[in-house]
């Protein structure tokens, strides 16, 4: 008896560990639930668009591309995770990680989803044309890392694969550079997002290179140092696509990243954030800056 009521109650805090506004000690979690709401949102989005009828004359097409888009961003998100929980010193961050993956993994199964429904259920076509199409196959290989990872984010995963787990999720990062690619391909002659994602990507390696070779990511001067490279990166990679893959003059994109009359091109985008991320070790450390002086201004004032 004794030991099913343990049994019974460690089913229930696996459980409760699974619970999105839950943390894992059962304590109710605002930053889980707002993280919950965000990642239901573009679905509940797009399924209203397409039950009012307001995706357009191909809501399929819609639906695939934003699908694939909201996938592609959740994973860089929880990307994120890891390097912002290290900057901004908030742990807690780290438990909305295995939520993002895992909305990620779910908005690629829908985007694949609505690739079948696309090809009207004809799977012989899909098969061949993921064979045959080089960036629907690297979109594949991508779908199904995302599904291995998601399959195994569970505690008992963890427990039971070990140290293979920690090899297994360490393939994100290639998984990440893979939906880029898939991105930039399947975007075509428009890939203002696709480099954002590849800038944020450079960042993010970056990030990881750094603290290998033992920088602080606590350090204003090294994220700066990171945003002033992932900024160039960007500018650099958005060239590299128009000039080697399209008919449109690389010069003139290249020139666009001078003129703001129009819109902000991506790499201004990842240096901005990149910069405020600098900001955020300045602003955790001003307010003990501040109460260590105030002593020393009311003893000099007396």
């Amino acid at each position: 008896m004794d030991r099913q009521m343990q049994a019974s109650g460690f089913q229930v805090r696996e459980y409760r560990a699974y619970i999105p506004w839950r943390e894992r000690n059962g304590r109710f979690s605002p930053l889980g639930l707002a993280v919950f709401v965000v990642v239901l949102a573009p679905g509940l989005w797009l399924g209203g668009g397409l039950f009012a009828d307001a995706l357009g004359a191909k809501p399929v097409t819609v639906l695939l591309h934003e699908s694939g888009t909201w996938a592609i961003r959740f994973l860089f998100l929880s990307l994120v995770v890891t390097p912002l929980r290290r900057i901004a010193d908030w742990n807690r961050l780290i438990g909305i990680r295995r939520m993002l993956g895992l909305a990620a993994a779910a908005y690629a199964v829908l985007h694949f989803g609505l690739y079948t429904v696309d090809q009207a259920f004809d799977l012989a076509k899909v098969a061949s044309e993921i064979a045959l199409r080089v960036y629907l196959t690297i979109g594949f290989v991508a779908l199904l890392g995302l599904v291995a990872l998601g399959v195994t984010s569970t505690d008992g995963a963890i427990r039971t694969m070990g140290r293979n787990w920690h090899r297994l999720h360490a393939l994100t990062y290639g998984l990440a550079f893979l939906a880029t690619v898939h991105f930039f391909l399947q975007s075509k002659a428009d890939v203002t997002e696709a480099t954002l994602m590849a800038g944020f990507y450079v960042a993010l390696m970056s990030c990881r290179v750094a603290r290998k070779r033992g920088f602080s990511l606590s350090s204003p001067v090294v994220l700066a140092a990171i945003a002033v490279l992932a900024g160039l990166a960007t500018a650099g990679i958005e060239y590299l696509w128009y000039a080697l893959a399209t008919g449109i003059p690389a010069e003139r994109v290249l020139a666009a990243n001078l003129d703001f009359r129009f819109s902000i091109r991506p790499a201004w985008w990842v240096l901005g954030c990149g910069l405020a991320l600098a900001a955020v070790p300045l602003a955790r450390r001003l307010p003990g800056q501040i109460r260590r002086a105030l002593p020393r201004s009311s003893s000099a004032r007396t």
